[in-house]
């Protein structure tokens, strides 16, 4: 049954209209997850000597940031690994055990880059514990209560991403355990070195994560089979009926009506609701480059254009994904192409303006750094909302909006391949930035950034008719993408 299963996957993946993107996609993380391997092989051997040379205990010191290890992988989960999703609804038709599609849904997690990856750092760390005269036994011991930990984590990530209010809970539990510790306010790593170093000492406390593993998986399994019904997630409950007009928006014709739809889309939908609080995450995203004075100055711009432009890089990169659902209807009506792409580059503009606005706490920087994300905006909205926009040509992944109870329900508004994607968008005011810097100084290098994003702002109706004529170009193909739900 298993290999049916795995047999139905790789038709749905060969079978994709965006089997040719997802593929090249694939090919791309293929070679990151080779990176990201040999730094985790070279950080495992290595630290255990690099810690002793700074006179500290290697084993001890790993042991006292496990506890941020964690946190740090689980959120890292929450952000980017994707829920294995299967389609379930053709299947529950079928002679199918509900025990034998669950088992196979969480049983695809156990292979995730996000899990494996960890024993590319924690294998060679223990090899080189175990040739430095540490208890062979002891360390498999405390090897197995690691991945135990880790694989709590696989677990803990699936069930998060159905409940929207423990995500951010979390993230406010890793910020205020860190704040209170870098103030010496409270130290966590107090209460949890202990526990950590005590998995060694005594064996047998491996035991503990390792059952707490077993009842998690347990109750993952338990929560998904009670919810796997046809019906499932396809209603909401709703204790008092709202409606909206927003009538205000009349006064701009076609270019209101697109706004109101958007808006209304944005505010009764989980999916795109997280795109609002991926935006606010995106405020702080500065705070890594501009305190830290061992950055190099290029960098700056980079922070500059994610301060300001969260919901463009999030909410952007799927359009028109977030009108699938409707599209072929839409494409029925007498709609202009123009009025509908102008919207969603006005929702974009007020967006990066509003967050630009939110940004106005950099101040405490300095001028010039709070100058530095203004000058992103700038580009944002003059040069990166265009590329957004016709990157959506091409973007052929329906989005279910009606999904986000579902069991395996696609809950990932944000993900590797949309980060990815906007790569090419920052290569440009990265070159810009150093040319001036180079040439100049950082007034010419801002001026030169800000300069592209005014051209284009000022030929952004030439911009438009050019996507206008792509999005006709892909319209059928589009169509026929967005009628596939797996």
């Amino acid at each position: 049954m298993i290999k049916k299963f795995i047999y139905l996957e790789w038709k749905a993946f060969t079978r994709s209209a965006s089997f040719g993107t997802n593929l090249a996609m694939k090919i791309l993380i293929g070679f990151l997850m080779a990176y990201f391997s040999v730094c985790f092989i070279a950080v495992g051997v290595l630290l255990f000597y690099g810690l002793k040379e700074m006179n500290l205990d290697p084993f001890v010191t790993i042991n006292k940031f496990l506890i941020y290890y964690l946190l740090f992988d689980l959120l890292v989960r929450l952000l980017m690994q994707a829920i294995p999703v299967l389609n379930i609804k053709p299947l529950l038709v079928l002679p199918f055990k509900k025990p034998t599609i669950v088992h196979f849904s969480l049983g695809k997690t156990a292979l995730s880059f996000f899990n494996w990856v960890h024993a590319l750092f924690f294998i060679p760390f223990s090899v080189v514990l175990i040739m430095e005269g540490y208890d062979v036994l002891s360390v498999i011991c405390w090897n197995l209560a690691i991945f135990s930990l880790i694989y709590i984590n696989n677990f803990l990530n699936i069930i998060l991403s159905n409940i929207d209010k423990l995500f951010v809970v979390f993230v406010v539990l890793i910020l205020g355990l860190g704040a209170a510790q870098y103030y010496k306010l409270f130290d966590v790593t107090v209460f949890t070195t202990p526990f950590f170093l005590g998995l060694y000492a005594k064996k047998a406390l491996f035991l503990i994560p390792f059952l707490i593993l077993i009842g998690l998986y347990a109750f993952t399994f338990k929560y998904f089979k009670n919810n796997l019904f046809l019906d499932a997630g396809l209603s909401k409950k709703e204790d008092i009926a709202k409606t909206e007009n927003l009538v205000w928006l009349n006064q701009f014709g076609t270019l209101g009506t697109f706004l109101k739809n958007d808006i209304k889309l944005i505010k009764r939908n989980k999916r795109s609701k997280t795109t609002i609080l991926m935006s606010v995450l995106f405020l702080f995203y500065g705070l890594i480059f501009f305190a830290n004075s061992h950055q190099p100055p290029v960098m700056h711009i980079f922070a500059g254009i994610f301060v300001s432009g969260g919901f463009l890089f999030v909410f952007g990169q799927f359009v028109p994904s977030w009108d699938s659902s409707y599209y072929q209807l839409m494409m029925t009506q007498n709609i202009p192409y123009r009025g509908y792409i102008t919207s969603k580059w006005w929702l974009v503009v007020i967006a990066t303006a509003v967050s630009t606005v939110l940004a106005s706490f950099y101040l405490f920087y300095g001028l010039e750094t709070y100058l530095t994300i203004v000058v992103g905006a700038i580009y944002n909205i003059g040069v990166n909302s265009h590329l957004v926009l016709l990157g959506g040509a091409f973007t052929k992944t329906p989005i279910d909006l009606s999904a986000a109870s579902g069991a395996f329900g696609d809950k990932k508004a944000f993900n590797v391949n949309a980060m990815l994607l906007t790569l090419p968008k920052l290569l440009l005011p990265l070159l810009l930035y150093w040319i001036g810097l180079h040439f100049g100084d950082k007034t010419v290098a801002l001026t030169l950034v800000a300069g592209a994003g005014v051209l284009g702002f000022i030929f952004r109706n030439k911009v438009f008719s050019l996507i206008e004529k792509r999005y006709k170009v892909e319209k059928y193909s589009t169509i026929q993408a967005y009628k596939q739900k797996n």
